[in-house]
């Protein structure tokens, strides 16, 4: 309780991180919902890996002096934001334009976008130790050493992303969930399929760039699938999954504080622990429903 307590605390040394692990933790589920809803879990594995591979051909240009970084100019970060941005927009109007095209982006699709994805990254980092060592640290979730800045950037552009998606709450779960009905009552579904993506692609690229593309994933994913047995509105299914998000990512830093562990890590494992947990619930009801 003690250490609960201490990091709780509005003088908490690390407050920045935790208060960055929370907003991730609450935000990104909501973004994962559709992503599940639209059945693109495997999507919610590549595009952090697309936006890390931005991340790195950005300090690998800088680190190899292709890109100069002048005194009150861009800096590293900004760059590394600037490449995850791109490779995600980039990724997301791809999707959409396919799409719209009806070309199915199937698992051998994805798993493609991710492994080379991943190799260009490796690729990229071989020859640049300086970036490699910047990557590594993102891609391990390492968020402790957070600035307040990269917190007001974390928290002003996921807010938006949310705001965004309520409003137009309707037209996306619509369009999500029954594409011909939408068509029938002519929606302009590209439109508000490209707005979809343009919102997750913005919201994984700060999340990266915040606390890497393992924890982004984890979060995107998990909370939405542990509660989605559960659910039985839509409504229920959004607030309950960014509430246990919100939940696990403090529980997982105190954690993580405590037993001086990396913080990224501690909270996707958590997570896998109540999503395994919720599952063997909804079986064992199944199970008893069967047998009366």
């Amino acid at each position: 309780m003690n250490v609960f307590t201490e990091v709780l605390s509005p003088t908490f040394l690390l407050r920045d991180a935790l208060y960055t692990s929370v907003v991730i933790g609450l935000a990104c589920p909501v973004i994962g919902v559709f992503l599940v809803l639209r059945r693109m879990v495997f999507m919610g594995v590549a595009l952090p890996q697309l936006s890390s591979t931005g991340v790195a051909l950005a300090l690998s240009l800088h680190a190899l002096g292709h890109i100069h970084v002048e005194h009150g100019g861009l800096d590293e970060h900004s760059l590394a934001f600037v490449g995850a941005l791109t490779f995600s927009i980039l990724a997301v109007t791809a999707l959409a334009f396919f799409e719209q095209r009806h070309v199915a982006w199937n698992e051998a699709r994805v798993g493609a976008a991710y492994v080379l994805s991943a190799a260009a990254s490796l690729l990229l980092l071989a020859k640049c130790p300086t970036a490699e060592r910047g990557w590594l640290n993102l891609f391990k979730g390492e968020i402790i050493a957070i600035s307040n800045s990269d917190l007001k950037l974390t928290v002003g552009t996921l807010a938006a992303v949310v705001f965004v998606l309520w409003i137009f709450r309707k037209e996306i779960i619509l369009v999500s969930y029954d594409r011909e009905l939408a068509l029938t009552l002519r929606k302009r579904v590209f439109g508000w399929n490209l707005l979809l993506y343009l919102l997750i692609g913005l919201a994984i690229s700060v999340a990266v760039i915040a606390v890497g593309p393992l924890v982004t994933f984890g979060f995107l994913l998990l909370p939405p699938m542990a509660v989605r047995p559960f659910a039985g509105t839509m409504r229920q299914f959004v607030v309950a999954a960014s509430v246990l998000g919100g939940v696990v990512s403090v529980a997982g830093f105190v954690l993580a504080y405590q037993w001086d562990l990396p913080v990224g890590p501690t909270d996707v494992a958590l997570l896998g622990i109540v999503c395994g947990v919720g599952h063997g619930v909804q079986w064992l009801r199944s199970r008893a429903l069967s047998s009366r």
